[in-house]
């Protein structure tokens, strides 16, 4: 399985960006996108179930940020907007079926990409 992220780059405060994550050969019931700033952890943004469409987001992405799935070319999509510069950091995609319980966890997903670059200047 793999997964390819695209869609990063500069932008300035208030600007937006979309990211893609494509997913080869299977389609998993949970797809999420976490972020990792330098020296911190990789944090959860937004995840979406395939089974009912619910999506979910970390509170300061709400309003901002919007995850959605594209099923026909098995891929999920991010777009950002409102970006702030603490927004700053590698997206990850992530693939998985977890329990709903640990979805917002990175070992809730077994598959990942590559990450991308998304810097909010100020």
């Amino acid at each position: 399985v793999q997964l390819q992220a695209s869609g990063g780059g500069l932008v300035q405060a208030r600007g937006s960006l979309r990211l893609s994550c494509a997913v080869s050969e299977r389609t998993f019931n949970n797809m999420a996108w976490f972020r990792q700033a330098p020296g911190k952890e990789r944090d959860f943004v937004a995840a979406l179930r395939r089974n009912g469409g619910h999506t979910y987001y970390e509170d300061s992405v709400k309003g901002r940020f919007t995850i959605s799935r594209d099923n026909a070319k098995n891929t999920v999509i991010l777009q950002m907007n409102r970006l702030k510069p603490e927004d700053t950091a590698v997206y990850y995609c992530a693939a998985g079926s977890t329990v709903l319980s640990n979805i917002r966890s990175p070992s809730g997903y077994p598959h990942w990409g590559q990450g991308t670059q998304v810097t909010v200047s100020s």
